[in-house]
Parts: structure tokens; C-alpha cells; sequence
């Protein structure tokens, strides 16, 4: 082989890298399962219903879907800023526990709604023009700039529609703020995290302004989290800076879809204010709020620090609740919210008592299984603000709950072993269904797993310990 001079190499990509039929694909996917589904292991499923694929290629690029860009300049940074009056609120919807499809079309409806009434007045330009529109965004990064990008393009055919003379006018006005749902005053600075990931969504999604409100942390690190964006990651260098992905502009195309369904849907029951007063408004965002609640009670979804992961050091929040938060209809609420009453009953006790109930996690026997179900537990109980012990003993205990943390097979003669000898409840770590009835008779109380309902379980237990209820 010739000698190659340094810097005169050539590359040649089209050879070392051919194509890859998605075919191809396909078939070594399917092949590494080994026979697991699909579609249960692979494709993730939104809140909002649509179907996340594990990848996307060129092809699944939708055809002539018009992407409306942002302004290409730099966003406003609206700390505690005024909004415009009559602003179009989706952001309410999304404090009242609406999904990104409701945001979009409800937003959409009541957009068009107050277009319709303008437009009445003045021609149209001038009225599109006047329409500021309000999301909040979550901590779900590319379901939130998909959002940001489908309203856009959603305003665009609703104001089109209306026959403007200029172009310009279907340009959405996007004031955003990010979420107060998600907030806790547990762990109080993963807030901090999770505004950063709200604002640079809101900043890829397009906003025109950005309020990055403060919660539990100091009103100053909100501004500084869009300062580093500007100055420091440039992230408004670009329009659109997610254009072109695949996995995005597919993801925006079906937020876009499914939301001009339900903005149809609204209009033909009449438009927003006859869908809302009918009640078949609050009826969705109810049911989609008690979905989320579910949720997170069930542990399915995670909230850092509150129902999954807490800081076991952290006994006593440093900051209280708000008594309220916009305050307006739809009802705002937080899903952090049952959490924080069970923490603050806990504490109430605590002082009450001068001692936090103790929760004994007894690991013995497979390490593997013992060590995997003490740290569920830890995590567990931990969310409650119960002190934690973990041991291999349990003679002379004063813990007001024993966990028995080992594995299936060895449960029934730990529990035979062990419920005689203490004088608290002794649950299990776990879901041994073809041993409960056994363990039960052994003296078990009660088991905690995957499955259980931590508000339920937590809230029993604490009734169980004799703590009074909360005002």
C-alpha cells in the first residue's frame, strides 16, 4: 500500500456505509427480541395515545406538512410579565391536567372563537394580529417542542382559513411559561432541573417569550437559566433548530392531527364556550388530571424526589406550599400535592410525638433479591419521611414496621420465623401470589410491590401508627 500524506486522505462514505434497507432493519430488531413483542417493548405510548416507534428514517418524514417556523429572533424574557389581556390561556388547560392533544385543540377553539368575534370588527389581519396565545410547557422535552411547533402550524390553518392578505398574520404570537404541575417543594431544587429542560423546550419549540417561573428556588436562577441559554448555548441562533429531525417533525405532525380532530370535535358542538359550559370540557381535563394522578400515586409515572427517589435527609421541607396558584378555572392543580400532605402529616406527627415512625427493612437470604427489594423500599416508605433502617436482625427492634426484604422462595420461613418474635406489623417486600395466603397465616400483614398504590398504602400505614389526619 502507498504511503498516504497526512491530511490527503479520502473518505468514502457512500462505500464504507451503504444503505440500509428499513427492511433490514426490521428483521434484526425482530431478531434480538427473540420472539418479545414488538410493540409492547419497543413503541412507547404518550399520554396522549400516539405511538412512539424506537426510530425513524426519512421516509416516515410526513409529506408536505407545513411546519411553521418561529420568528428566527430572540425570545423575550418575560420574568413575572403581564400578560397580554385576553390572551388565549392554554396554559390553564394544561394546569388542570389537559394532555398536549387538548392544549392544541381546545386552544385552538378558543382561539378561533375570539378570531371569529374580532374579525367581525376589523379585517382579519389586524385581528390575528391582536391574539396572544399562552402554553405552559412539562418536563416531557420532545413531546414539548412537538407541541410548541404544532400549534404554530395549527394557528396558520385556522387563520388562513379566515383569507388574510398577508401572510405574516397566520404567525402565532407564543408566550410561554414553564410548568407548575410537575412542582414540588420536596427535593425542592429538582425543580431547577426540570425548568432548565421546560425552558430549552419552549426555546426549540419557538416561544416568543418565556416566563421561567420560580418555585421552591430563588427567583434569580430562573432568569440565569435563560441567560445560559442565549449567551451561552446560543440556542437562538437558529429558527427551528428541530426542523428536520425525523423523529420530530413526525411526533409534530401527529400532535397537529390529532389536535385539529379535537378542534373539530369543539366546533361542531357548538365552538369553545358552548363545549365548556356543556361540561364536556371539564369532563375530559377531569379525566385526563385523574389519569395522571393514578399515575403517579401507582408510581408508573415518576416524579424525582416525591414519589420515587426521595431525600432521606430531608425531614422538614424548606419552603411551604402555596395556599393557591391561578387561582381561576379550569382548577389548577399539582401532582406532587397528595405527596406533600402525607409528608407534612408525617411531620406534624413528628413533632407531635418528638419521633418519626421507623421502618425496619430485614434483608436476609438471596442477595440479589434482598438488596433489589430493600432499595425499592427505601425508596418506598422513604416518600412518606419515615426513618429508615436496614438490617439483617430484628431481635430487640423498636421499629413501628417490619419489611421482610429476600426472595420468593425463602419468604415463608422467614415470615414463620419472624412474626412470632415482633410485636409490629410485618409485611413483605414483593408479590408472591402463590404464597399469600400461606404467609398471611404466618402472621403477615401486608406486602408492597410494584403494583401497590403508594397514596393508599402510605396513607393506611399512617393511620395504622395513630396519626391524626391532616385539617
Amino acid at each position: 500500500m502507498p504511503e498516504i500524506a497526512p491530511g490527503t486522505e479520502s473518505l468514502h462514505l457512500a462505500e464504507d456505509f451503504p444503505p440500509v434497507a428499513t427492511a433490514e432493519w426490521e428483521a434484526a430488531i425482530r431478531k434480538d427480541l427473540k420472539g418479545a413483542d414488538y410493540e409492547k417493548r419497543l413503541v412507547w405510548r404518550t399520554d396522549e395515545g400516539i405511538a412512539v416507534r424506537p426510530y425513524y428514517r426519512a421516509e416516515d418524514l410526513p409529506t408536505g406538512f407545513p411546519v411553521v417556523r418561529g420568528g428566527g429572533k430572540r425570545w423575550t424574557m418575560a420574568q413575572d410579565a403581564a400578560l397580554a389581556p385576553g390572551a388565549i390561556r392554554a396554559d390553564r388547560l394544561h394546569e388542570a391536567g389537559a394532555n398536549a392533544i387538548q392544549e392544541l385543540g381546545y386552544g385552538l377553539a378558543a382561539g378561533v372563537e375570539r378570531l371569529a368575534e374580532l374579525a367581525a370588527k376589523q379585517p382579519v389581519d389586524s385581528a390575528a394580529r391582536e391574539i396572544e396565545f399562552v402554553f405552559a410547557v412539562g418536563s416531557t422535552f420532545f413531546m414539548e417542542i412537538a407541541k410548541l411547533r404544532a400549534a404554530r402550524t395549527l394557528w396558520a390553518r385556522a387563520v388562513a382559513a379566515f383569507g388574510p392578505t398577508d401572510a405574516e398574520s397566520c404567525r402565532m404570537r407564543l408566550a410561554v411559561r414553564t410548568s407548575l404541575r410537575n412542582k414540588s417543594i420536596l427535593d425542592r431544587y429538582t425543580n431547577l432541573l426540570r425548568v432548565t429542560t421546560e425552558a430549552l423546550a419552549a426555546a426549540l419549540g419557538g416561544c416568543d417569550s418565556l416566563d421561567v417561573r420560580p418555585f421552591g428556588f430563588d427567583a434569580h436562577l430562573a432568569l440565569n437559566v435563560q441567560r445560559i441559554l442565549r449567551e451561552e448555548s446560543h440556542v437562538d441562533a437558529v429558527a427551528d433548530p428541530a426542523g428536520g429531525s425525523y423523529f420530530i417533525e413526525r411526533l409534530t405532525a401527529a400532535l397537529a392531527r390529532e389536535g385539529w380532530k379535537l378542534f373539530q370535535q369543539v366546533e361542531s358542538e357548538g365552538g369553545y364556550a358552548k363545549a365548556w359550559a356543556s361540561g364536556a370540557i371539564p369532563k375530559a381535563l377531569a379525566e385526563s388530571r385523574a389519569a395522571r394522578e393514578k399515575a403517579v400515586a401507582a408510581r408508573r409515572k415518576t416524579l424525582v424526589g416525591v414519589n420515587n427517589y426521595p431525600n432521606l435527609m430531608e425531614k422538614e421541607p424548606e419552603v411551604e406550599p402555596p395556599l393557591e396558584f391561578e387561582g381561576a378555572e379550569p382548577r389548577p392543580f399539582r401532582l406532587a400535592e397528595p405527596f406533600e400532605k402525607i409528608r407534612q402529616r408525617t411531620i406534624r406527627n413528628a413533632r407531635l410525638t418528638g419521633r418519626y415512625p421507623k421502618i425496619l427493612l430485614l434483608k436476609r437470604g438471596d442477595l440479589k433479591m434482598r438488596m433489589a427489594r430493600a432499595n425499592f423500599c427505601l425508596n418506598f416508605f422513604g416518600c412518606a419521611g419515615f426513618d429508615m433502617v436496614e438490617s439483617e436482625e430484628y431481635a430487640g427492634t423498636d421499629a413501628d414496621l417490619v419489611v421482610l426484604c429476600s426472595s420468593d422462595a425463602e419468604y415463608t420461613a422467614l415470615a414463620q420465623e419472624v412474626c412470632p418474635k415482633v410485636s409490629v406489623p410485618v409485611f413483605v417486600a414483593g408479590n408472591p401470589k402463590d404464597q399469600i395466603e400461606a404467609l398471611q397465616a404466618s402472621g403477615v400483614r401486608g406486602f408492597v410491590h410494584v403494583q401497590s398504590n403508594a397514596i393508599e398504602l402510605l396513607t393506611s400505614l399512617q393511620d395504622s401508627f395513630g396519626m391524626g389526619k391532616l385539617a
